[in-house]
């Protein structure tokens, strides 16, 4: 019989099936990956890890000036400290105006390349179009999180204006990505911290879900699944996402959620991806005490399926490299622990 492949494996784990083992991926950032790789003397480790999941993103970065770098938005970020994202170096929308702001079109060309490209490159993974900074994110970063924030009381019509702006050029995107067979659409946008909601439920209600359910909807139509990234504990919204039609949901942060109670409550409608704390876990716990954490956390959330282990976020540099190592020899070479 022919040996199961990542995709199998995931595919099996969203249908809520027991796979072989629990499906996995660990993603670094450029900091975790360079101490790694000259941990191990490796610089090619990553391809040996056996990561389940691929993905291409939408949009792009252009360096502007050394380590500031502008995105198709026209939003510059500055990567001076954090060389993977950045912070934004000034918000291009000022006052509740969008009358001077050009919203970007998609670059489709450079969307089709880079999907034909990641179907070509991982024929046997588990493969997504994303669109990251998908709402909220977006907004906050041409207007500023303190006047969106406050934009939500005090000038409720602009953010609705802003937002649908933004729905627009999704859902362009989106549009193109499921032309292709992939599996599904992943969506990136942080609403939580955390001790709950960044906006609360109230405004995450009327801003975000009605705009979410119009971009979950043409990925459904189109019979893929969806996924989707927020940090923070945003647990009081899963009702509202399962009735979207939500299938993955990552971080699924175990410092701001009981991920045994959220995987009773609500795993026969999702599948939760992450769950190995990069805040409390992975850079302070010895290896031993870390593989055991990792395997427990397996056998306790990966039962029946329903389960994708990673680190709740791309593993950020004050990691030990051995730990890095640790959690990949846990998922890669020592599974099953059913």
């Amino acid at each position: 019989m022919a040996p199961i492949t990542p995709r199998e494996r995931v595919l099996m784990a969203l249908r809520h099936e027991q796979p072989d083992v629990c499906p996995w991926q660990i993603n670094l950032t450029q900091d975790a990956q360079a101490k790694t790789a000259a941990y191990l003397g490796d610089p090619d480790f990553e391809r040996k890890i056996g990561n389940h999941l691929a993905a291409y993103e939408d949009g792009w970065f252009v360096e502007v000036r050394p380590n500031f770098w502008q995105d198709q938005f026209g939003i510059v970020w500055n990567r001076t400290i954090d060389k993977d994202i950045g912070n934004v170096a000034e918000y291009l929308l000022p006052e509740a105006d969008l009358s001077r702001y050009t919203f970007p079109q998609p670059d489709f060309a450079r969307n089709a390349a880079g999907m034909e490209c990641l179907l070509r490159e991982h024929p046997d993974r588990f493969t997504a179009g994303a669109l990251g900074f998908s709402l909220f994110e977006r907004a906050w970063t041409l207007r500023g999180m303190e006047n969106l924030l406050m934009d939500m009381v005090l000038n409720p019509s602009f953010v609705e204006a802003l937002l649908d702006r933004i729905l627009e050029y999704n859902l362009a995107v989106i549009d193109q990505m499921v032309q292709y067979p992939v599996d599904a659409i992943y969506f990136g946008d942080d609403w939580g911290q955390q001790r709950g909601l960044i906006m609360g439920p109230k405004h995450w209600r009327r801003f975000i879900k009605p705009r979410l359910a119009q971009m979950y909807a043409r990925v459904k139509a189109a019979g893929k699944y969806i996924i989707q990234h927020s940090c923070g504990a945003i647990q009081e919204l899963f009702p509202d996402l399962i009735e979207l039609g939500l299938d993955v949901f990552n971080t699924f942060q175990p410092e701001v959620m009981d991920v045994d109670w959220v995987k009773r409550e609500y795993g026969a409608h999702l599948t939760f991806y992450g769950g190995i704390s990069t805040q409390q876990a992975l850079p302070w716990m010895d290896v031993p005490t870390l593989k055991a954490h990792i395997r427990e956390m397996i056998r306790r959330i990966g039962q029946g399926g329903g389960y994708i282990v990673a680190p709740t976020h791309a593993i950020p540099r004050d990691v030990p490299p051995e730990n890095i190592v640790a959690f990949i020899e846990v998922v890669r070479d020592e599974q099953p622990f059913w």
